[in-house]
């Protein structure tokens, strides 16, 4: 028996999530369930899908770890798509201004906010940051979460900004949960720029962004899209120099005011744009018709008492949507993905099959991966959740605790709530 091959048979539920691209509108109700399911991985690969009688036909359980899922669903393994993993520092001081009234803006306009998390990561050795962002993941894999979008973007200088994302990088090379990383260098404007944004976007593009490229040490180029932090034309500018160089574009658009990020995301065919609270009904078209992956993010509105993206508008006007926790040390300091089913289904009026949908496949679309994670189909990544109740209806049902009882990565099991 080698390493990464399994048998998963019995489930009450197989839900497959099955496709290789983002689904949009209403294709977002479709999970392929199957029932009395059974999973066939080899060498961390998925075999074959079907029920349990069909492919007991056909494989031997001898050859195979078996995990006997009865009474359990199985989904895909979760994608977290959006997320600022690696940091230095907390901010709870600044949660508490916010509960006496303060705004987001309003306290980074006074120096607080993301340029606090610079200094503290600016500070932090290359350990520190291992250590804490190993105990980040450990948490999200408790989750579900196989596979992790992570930020740079609290260094805002060149020195800081590779060492997140070499630390990410040696995180995915040891670390069960895959990580995909975007560089953010352009999270916010240093001290020493302030009222320079132009000339820190040429920083950007002539200091940091090649040694980003060539090094291959960032899959994405994302950007702070937003009133007093950086303009349309400045978005343009850095993101478009970033696809020269072979990247592929994200965008923190429209969450504070209706600045246009949505459709300077449909302009330059970004994978995704992700907040959305402000987006315009044009932008949330021009998105529909590029293919952008609107990825939201209920905790950061709910964390920040601010109205939610309009969820139910984007499925309804044909966009493909991806929930995200955006994990970070400000505006949203959790990694809990039931509160983010809890949310979405509860608040965002989005149906489970929808949340489900947004969490794995769509999840994987908006990380550029839909090909190879992020459903239960022959050919792809044997990354596995398993519940310990009998439907994925109990994910929401349950709200916000973890319904997860195993995980597997690449046919490996990596986590087990019973065994801890």
């Amino acid at each position: 028996m080698k390493k990464g091959c399994l048998l998963i048979k019995n489930a009450a539920e197989l839900v497959t999530c099955s496709g290789s691209q983002a689904k949009k509108g209403k294709e977002m109700q479709q999970l392929h369930v199957i029932l009395d399911g059974a999973v066939v991985i080899e060498d961390g690969i998925i075999k074959a899908v079907g029920t349990t009688a069909e492919l007991l036909k056909l494989y031997d359980e001898a050859d195979y770890q078996v995990i006997d899922a009865a009474g359990k669903a199985v989904l895909p393994g979760f994608v977290d798509s959006h997320t600022h993993v690696v940091f230095g520092g907390y901010r709870a001081e600044e949660f508490s201004w916010r509960l006496r009234g303060d705004s987001y803006m309003e306290i980074m306009e006074r120096g607080g906010g993301i340029i606090n998390s610079v200094r503290a990561t600016r500070e932090a050795s290359r350990e520190e940051l291992f250590a804490v962002g190993k105990k980040r993941l450990d948490s999200m894999l408790s989750f579900g979460v196989t596979t992790v979008e992570g930020k740079s973007g609290y260094g805002l200088d060149y020195d800081t900004e590779i060492k997140q994302l070499e630390v990410m990088q040696e995180l995915d090379q040891v670390h069960p949960v895959d990580v995909v990383r975007t560089f953010l260098g352009a999270h916010a404007v240093p001290k020493d720029y302030k009222g320079r944004e132009d000339e820190f976007i040429d920083y950007l593009i002539e200091k940091v962004l090649p040694a980003v490229s060539e090094r291959k040490l960032a899959e994405f180029c994302d950007i702070f899209c937003e009133k007093n932090v950086f303009s349309v034309e400045q978005s343009r500018r850095l993101l478009s120099k970033a696809k020269e160089m072979g990247m592929k574009l994200k965008l923190h658009a429209d969450e504070i005011v209706q600045l246009g990020g949505a459709e300077l995301a449909a302009e330059l065919g970004a994978v995704s744009a992700d907040h959305l609270l402000q987006a315009s009904d044009k932008g949330v078209a021009d998105m529909a018709e590029a293919g952008v992956v609107a990825t939201l993010l209920p905790c950061t509105a709910f964390s920040l008492k601010e109205h939610f993206a309009r969820a139910r508008y984007m499925i309804d006007s044909g966009c493909a949507v991806a929930l995200a926790t955006d994990l970070n040390p400000g505006s949203c300091f959790t990694e809990s993905i039931p509160l983010v089913f809890a949310l979405a289904t509860l608040y965002m009026k989005m149906s489970t099959e929808e949340a489900i949908t947004a969490l794995t496949i769509n999840g994987a679309a908006a990380v550029g991966r839909a090909d190879s994670i992020g459903s239960l189909d022959a050919g792809k990544q044997g990354d596995v959740v398993i519940l310990e109740f009998p439907s994925y209806k109990y994910i929401p049902y349950h709200i916000a605790v973890s319904t997860v009882e195993k995980v597997i990565k690449n046919g490996v099991l990596v986590f087990d709530k019973e065994a801890r």
